[in-house]
């Protein structure tokens, strides 16, 4: 363990997923939500509404171990007729499930979809926002603001990608819309200095000048598997 390593959190929302964290260690990860792959050494779990009490925090970690590309009818052979059987997933075998002590709280409610954060911040963090370096946490909160409105951003992590700034893409129907956190990159600069209505606004406008958004339909309340 290096405080480099890079630790990337998904929500769990079925306790039948959560099990197979847990007895079979591995988690599933819809390829199109990770385009580039899945570029961390460890895993945090966080639970969602589905476990009472336990709602709202990271309370397991574990390795990675693996990787395999599989469609979920695969990965879930009783479950075939379900809507997304045939899309790609990420089974991502795990090394031994580790508890989160303490675990990381999301006291403050905030969306949460996939978050990358590093080994040090990690074994830190008691609530969510520990896990964020300045820069991600601001990219983070425009890439659901965003996401609120219905536009589908791709978003890149300081805590991803060490050698990149934190930035938005946005693929529009005439090019694409890019905000970064490096002044000298992209369409938008995201300025932290700057509100978040003033840098929306800003990254709305730049779509617009490019005919609108390539939408998706996208859920506002985080990412939750199926």
């Amino acid at each position: 363990m290096y405080p480099e390593d890079r630790v990337l959190v998904g929500v769990i929302n079925r306790k039948r997923d959560l099990e197979c964290v847990l007895n079979d260690h591995w988690y599933r990860i819809p390829q199109d939500q990770m385009p580039k792959g899945v570029n961390a050494e460890y895993l945090g779990f966080f639970l969602s509404r589905a476990f009472g009490e336990r709602n709202g925090g990271i309370y397991y970690f574990a390795e990675r171990k693996g990787i395999e590309l599989l469609q979920r009818k695969v990965l879930l052979p009783d479950e075939l007729n379900h809507r997304h059987a045939e899309r790609n997933y990420y089974k991502v075998q795990l090394g031994k499930v580790r508890e989160k002590s303490p675990p990381v709280l999301n006291d403050s409610r905030r969306a949460i979809s996939f978050i990358y954060t590093t080994w040090d911040r990690f074994v830190r963090a008691s609530r969510i926002k520990d896990l964020y370096s300045k820069e991600d946490y601001f990219v983070d909160r425009i890439y659901h603001a965003l996401r609120n409105k219905g536009v589908a951003p791709e978003r890149t992590w300081g805590a991803e990608y060490p050698q990149v700034a934190p930035q938005i893409r946005i693929l529009c129907q005439n090019g694409t819309v890019t905000g970064s956190t490096d002044p000298k990159a992209g369409d938008v600069f995201l300025d932290t200095s700057r509100s978040d209505d003033e840098i929306l606004n800003s990254i709305l406008l730049k779509i617009a000048q490019h005919n609108g958004p390539v939408t998706l339909r996208i859920p506002t309340d985080g990412i939750y598997l199926t």
